[in-house]
């Protein structure tokens, strides 16, 4: 008890102004002098105790909506069918996620990493994993004259992917999130009875895995991701659900404020943005929802996901990041620094949004930086914190021009350089 009311202290003590250097936990330098060095060497201090943590003190055994009624931060994980992918486990274009149930040393390694950088929730790798979607794709391929890579049922990749995250979970004090995706189906326009039944019969295997709530996220239309709330209400669990929208609303022209106020009335506990933008743009939409939710008189927790990636150029953009040239193989250039990420960790913050991830392209390193920016305001810092140090552990470097690097302006006034000759410049400013 006196951990938790420790922890409401230090959620209402607020850091460093947006408009100035934000200083993450990961970033602070003792290199000032007098007052300033005892107060960093001070909040260093604490934040070495903070390793110590045990996160079961924290928050052992506290829903998703407990740990989010007294402003606490939830951290979920990152990517996983974009990371799979280039390591060898996940199938471009379909992407799908039958690795579960035929490489589960893989999905497990992942989700370890994420726990271990700080995350809260352990998703379950199931996304695009219903019978609809695995039926659409063995007919793609036989249109394509190619073989079906498994013959698996949507029930055995969603079991395997339950047991894996709840392993996982269990190793730690996180959650798991039985994760429901957009169907084949509604695009086809098959009928809601239709497209619930598939939903339902994915929560039915969550639900009977122990998964403490449940998640829709990539819904591209609003209406969808109201069939799959009120599916996902069916079954007594805490609801979140998120959009793959930009600030010019879904597919259908529904605008960012009225998706989040439909989300909240088909009785979405959480509701936000995933995928397909990067943090700029999705924390624009996300004001716009908060703005929309404010209107209505509704109060429903925020939550943002978004790419790993820097999408500048498609703000208004429906199709989001896969209308990019460089989508799948040759993102890599646009990847967001943990600086960015720490960065959009704090503006999140101070917009209200509470439970804070990633989608593709989002890996661990990024997930530890949004765990050590918030660091001070969850009372805690990630697992991995001890070989963490951040700017700090450049002082330890043979080279001098390394611990010159040791210092917090240094990487606030870097401009990353792409590394190439032939640069396309997307960005003037």
């Amino acid at each position: 008890m006196m951990m938790v009311n420790t922890l409401s202290v230090m959620r209402r003590v607020m850091v460093t102004p947006s408009s100035s250097f934000i200083r993450p936990a990961s970033l602070l330098c003792t290199t000032s002098t007098g007052g300033s060095y005892r107060h960093t060497q001070q909040l260093l201090n604490t934040r070495r105790q903070d390793r110590n943590f045990s996160s079961s003190q924290i928050m052992l055994g506290r829903s998703l909506l407990d740990r989010l009624a007294d402003g606490g931060v939830v951290i979920g994980d990152g990517s996983f069918v974009f990371t799979l992918e280039k390591r060898g486990y996940v199938s471009v274009g379909s992407w799908t996620p039958e690795a579960a149930a035929l490489y589960p040393e893989a999905v497990r390694q992942l989700h370890r990493e994420y726990l271990r950088a700080g995350s809260d929730v352990m998703q379950t790798f199931t996304f695009y994993c219903s019978d609809d979607k695995i039926q659409f794709d063995k007919d793609l391929a036989q249109n394509a004259n190619q073989s079906h890579r498994h013959n698996l049922t949507s029930a055995e990749i969603n079991n395997s992917a339950c047991d894996l995250a709840r392993e996982v979970a269990d190793e730690g004090d996180a959650l798991v999130a039985g994760s429901l995706s957009p169907l084949p189906a509604y695009v086809e326009k098959k009928s809601k009875a239709y497209i619930q039944e598939e939903f339902r019969k994915q929560c039915e295997v969550y639900v009977k895995k122990g998964a403490d709530f449940l998640l829709g996220e990539f819904y591209a239309h609003a209406e969808e991701a109201e069939w799959a709330i009120e599916t996902m209400k069916e079954f007594n669990k805490p609801v979140a659900c998120t959009m793959r929208i930009c600030t010019v609303g879904d597919m259908d022209g529904v605008s960012p404020g009225d998706c989040a106020v439909r989300m909240a009335k088909a009785g979405a506990d959480v509701v936000g943005v995933n995928c397909m933008y990067d943090p700029d743009i999705s924390l624009k939409t996300l004001s716009l929802m908060k703005d929309g939710l404010k209107s209505a008189g509704l109060k429903t927790y925020l939550m943002a996901q978004p790419v790993g990636f820097h999408t500048q150029e498609i703000d208004s953009n429906p199709e989001g990041y896969i209308a990019l040239p460089e989508f799948p193989f040759a993102m890599e250039p646009r990847l967001l620094t943990r600086i960015d990420v720490q960065n959009f960790a704090r503006k999140a913050f101070e917009l209200g949004v509470q439970y804070l991830g990633g989608c593709c392209g989002f890996e661990p390193y990024h997930i530890r930086a949004i765990a050590e920016e918030l660091s001070q305001e969850r009372g805690k810092r990630p697992p991995g914190a001890a070989m963490s140090p951040g700017v700090e552990g450049l002082k330890l470097s043979f080279y001098e021009e390394q611990r010159k690097k040791a210092n917090v302006d240094y990487w606030n006034n870097l401009t990353p350089a792409a590394g190439r000759m032939n640069v396309k410049k997307v960005v003037t400013q």
